[in-house]
């Protein structure tokens, strides 16, 4: 038994160095309903869980850590699954349009599905992966099977 009562993630909170310019993106491009902001920090609807931007210096603080930027690469990566290879083009043709940096377009990965990343304004890595292993139910729900030993 695990330490929490129920396996889920309920919130991704992103430190950022301009918010008002995060917010216009991540409604105006991305699409993700705008919440508003309660101190400081404004909230977004994201199918079952929450995406938070708060400042980068306020969010290092409020958990104790450096705030640290050294390298482009934040060290994760958040994802988005589509419900097929064709809907990933789409998707990508659209932050294209909107002059998205795309840093590694749609291709075939290496694990069996397709995907590509784009970065949002200050650098943060999105993928957008069709996985065909994973089903996604009508909510947009994505479940992992059991992995099967080989």
């Amino acid at each position: 038994m695990g330490v929490l009562p129920e396996q889920r993630v309920s919130v991704i909170t992103i430190g950022v160095s301009d918010l008002d310019g995060m917010i216009r993106f991540y409604t105006d491009v991305l699409g993700f309903e705008d919440r508003g902001v309660k101190n400081e920090v404004a909230f977004f609807n994201a199918g079952g869980l929450v995406i938070g931007l708060w400042d980068e210096k306020k969010l290092a603080a409020d958990a104790g850590v450096a705030a640290d930027r050294a390298g482009a690469f934040k060290g994760f990566a958040l994802a988005y699954n589509a419900r097929s290879a064709d809907e990933v083009d789409e998707i990508f043709g659209r932050l294209e349009s909107a002059g998205v940096r795309i840093p590694k377009p749609p291709h075939k990965a290496y694990w069996g599905g397709y995907s590509g990343y784009f970065a949002d304004p200050e650098g943060n890595a999105w993928e957008v992966a069709h996985n065909p292993f994973w089903p996604i139910d009508e909510a947009g729900r994505v479940s992992v099977p059991l992995a099967k030993e080989q």
